[in-house]
């Protein structure tokens, strides 16, 4: 576990009051409530960024979605293969 450090929070009273219900619905402390709720964020945030390169990454490549290619443009012209 790496080491903590002490923060000072301002917080609304009426925020405090509802984080302080919140806590201890779920059996924990203030600190540990807003913690866990960072992590989280921090965890979301590095998942979307890269999930972000990664598709850049596929976009950058592209897909080959099957079929053939369309040929040359004087093949795509000429009426006569047409018929």
């Amino acid at each position: 576990m790496s080491a903590k450090q002490n923060i000072t929070l301002s917080l609304e009273k009426d925020l405090l009051r509802r984080a302080r219900a919140m806590a201890a619905g779920q059996g924990m402390s203030i600190s540990a409530l807003l913690a866990e709720g960072l992590r989280q964020m921090a965890d979301n945030s590095e998942h979307y960024s890269r999930c972000q390169r990664e598709a850049l990454a596929m976009m950058a490549t592209g897909f080959h979605l099957g079929g053939q290619g369309l040929g040359d443009r004087d093949g795509l012209h000429d009426r006569d293969a047409l018929r």
